[in-house]
């Protein structure tokens, strides 16, 4: 018992700064910019990879010359 009051004392005066509130910013910022970096990427491949692949691939396989 003295020592779980000693724990949860220990816990109640530490003032590291690491908290909740600290912990959900750090995921809301990694969730922001991996969607950011998503969005990137597939503006990237929508306008300018697809197009050149699919130009490539209909090139390779035009049979008719």
């Amino acid at each position: 018992m003295n020592s779980m009051m000693i724990c949860a004392h220990a816990a109640l005066t530490d003032r590291r700064g690491e908290g909740y509130v600290d912990t959900a910013v750090k995921i809301l910022m990694a969730v922001v910019i991996g969607a950011l970096v998503l969005a990137g990427l597939y503006a990237l491949f929508g306008d300018v990879v697809m197009p050149t692949l699919t130009e490539r691939i209909q090139e390779m396989f035009d049979y008719a010359g």
